[in-house]
C-alpha cells in the first residue's frame, strides 16, 4: 500500500476542507411538546449566531416526512440586521419532534405577496395595517387625528384597534385599500372575501389600552411614528410611537411592539410604559347585546357578539400571569363600554395577546369554540415549545 507525506501546505488545506464540511454538516433540532395538545402554527426562533457561519441560506427539513418547511430570516432585535430563523413545527401531544437544518444556496425568491403583511398606509390618510392569513387589523396615525382636531372631514381620532373581517386565506391589505380609493367598489361591502364592518370609534376596539383613575378611563390619542421590521410567510412585526398622554395628571409615555404570526387569531402586544405601574386593555361592547367571559386563572376576557348578518368573538390573552383584575364597563357615553382586563406593568413593560374570529369566516361557529381557542391559546403560551439545537 503506497503512503504519502502531507507537506505544511497541503496539510492546511486538508484542515480546511475538513472544516467547511463540519459547518455544512446537516444540524438537528429536536421540539418538544410537554402537553396534551397537539402543537401547530407557533413559530420558533433559532439565533443565527448559534449556527454555522456561511453564505448559503438555511433549509428546515421535517425529518419524519422528509419535507422542507417554510422558514424566514427575521431580525428579532430591531438593529437592521438579521439574526433568527424562525420556522413553525407540528408536534403531537406531549412528544419530540426532530427537524433538520441544513445550508443551500439554491433558495426560493422571496414571496411576492407574504402572508404576514404590515405597512403604513398613507394613500387613506395614515393608517397602519396588518394581516395574516386569519385576520386583519388597522389603526390610525396622527394626519387623521389633526384633520378631527381642525375640523377637517374624512380624519379619525382613536387609539382603538379596529378589525378587518376578512374570510380567505390570501393577503388583502392592498386589495382592499385599492378597491375603497380607486374603484367604484367598497370595503364596507362583502364581495366574497370579508369586509370593514367594525366600528371602533374612540372604544379600544380589539386590544387597545386606557388608565383607570377613579372612576374615569383615560386614553391616549394616535400614534404619532412608525416602524415597520419584519414582514414575511411567517411574522410581520412593527412598532407605534405615541405622544406622552395624561390619565387625570399622571403622564403616560406608551410605545406598542406588535408581531403577528401564521395561522394565528391574536396579535401579540409588547408594550413599553412609563408613569404608571397598572394599566388595561380592552374590547369594545359594541350594542352592548352580547355575552362577556372571563377566565382570570387562565388569563383571558372575551366578547361574543351579534354582528350584522354573522356573530363575533373577541378576546385578550395575558402573557404571565400578568392579569389582576377585570371590568365590565358600561356606560350612556358613546363608544365608551369596553370589557377590560387589567395588567401589572413589568419592568416597565406588559405583554398580551388579543384578536377576533369572526363566525361567518368558518373559523368558529360560536362562543364555546371561540373560548375554548383562547383557553387553548393561553395554555400553550404558559408551556412553550422547548427548542434544543444537538
Amino acid at each position: 500500500m503506497r503512503t504519502f507525506k502531507l507537506t505544511g501546505i497541503a496539510s492546511s488545506l486538508l484542515a480546511l476542507l475538513l472544516l467547511i464540511s463540519c459547518e455544512k454538516k446537516a444540524i438537528n433540532v429536536t421540539v418538544t411538546n410537554s402537553i396534551s395538545l397537539d402543537r401547530a402554527f407557533e413559530t420558533v426562533s433559532i439565533p443565527l449566531a448559534s449556527l454555522p457561519k456561511t453564505d448559503e441560506q438555511p433549509v428546515v427539513t421535517d425529518t419524519d416526512s422528509g419535507k422542507t418547511v417554510v422558514t424566514q430570516l427575521a431580525d428579532t432585535n430591531y438593529d437592521g440586521e438579521t439574526d433568527a430563523l424562525l420556522f413553525q413545527p407540528s408536534v403531537k401531544g406531549n412528544s419530540k419532534k426532530v427537524y433538520e437544518i441544513t445550508f443551500s444556496s439554491n433558495t426560493k425568491a422571496q414571496e411576492e405577496n407574504p402572508s404576514c403583511y404590515s405597512r403604513f398606509v398613507p394613500e387613506r390618510t395614515d393608517d397602519y395595517a396588518w394581516e395574516n392569513n386569519r385576520v386583519a387589523f388597522r389603526t390610525y396615525g396622527p394626519t387623521a387625528q389633526k384633520m378631527i382636531e381642525d375640523g377637517i372631514k374624512g380624519g379619525t381620532l382613536s387609539s382603538g384597534i379596529d378589525a378587518w373581517l376578512k374570510r380567505v386565506d390570501y393577503p388583502i391589505i392592498n386589495k382592499w385599500y385599492k378597491k375603497e380609493l380607486e374603484t367604484h367598489g367598497s370595503y364596507h361591502k362583502d364581495d366574497g372575501e370579508g369586509l370593514d364592518n367594525f366600528h371602533v370609534g374612540i372604544s379600544r376596539g380589539v386590544g387597545g389600552i386606557a388608565k383607570k383613575v377613579d372612576e374615569n378611563y383615560y386614553i391616549s390619542k394616535n400614534f404619532t411614528s412608525y416602524k415597520t421590521h419584519n414582514i414575511g410567510p411567517i411574522r410581520t412585526d412593527f412598532v407605534l410611537t405615541y405622544a406622552d398622554w395624561d390619565a387625570n395628571g399622571t403622564l403616560i409615555t406608551e410605545v406598542k411592539n406588535i408581531s403577528l404570526d401564521y395561522g394565528s387569531n391574536l396579535a401579540k402586544f409588547e408594550i413599553s410604559l412609563k408613569g404608571v405601574d397598572t394599566i388595561s386593555t380592552g374590547l369594545t361592547l359594541h350594542e352592548k347585546d352580547g355575552e362577556t367571559g372571563v377566565n382570570q386563572e387562565k388569563g383571558w376576557i372575551s366578547y361574543w357578539e351579534p354582528h350584522a348578518d354573522s356573530e363575533l368573538g373577541t378576546g385578550i390573552v395575558v402573557h404571565n400571569d400578568a392579569m389582576v383584575g377585570y371590568e365590565n364597563y358600561q356606560t350612556d357615553k358613546k363608544d365608551e363600554s369596553n370589557m377590560y382586563a387589567h395588567l401589572e406593568i413589568k419592568n416597565e413593560k406588559v405583554v398580551y395577546y388579543t384578536g377576533f374570529g369572526w363566525k361567518k369566516s368558518g373559523q368558529f361557529t360560536s362562543k364555546i369554540e371561540w373560548e375554548n381557542y383562547l383557553d387553548q391559546f393561553s395554555e400553550k403560551l404558559k408551556n412553550p415549545l422547548e427548542v434544543r439545537l444537538n
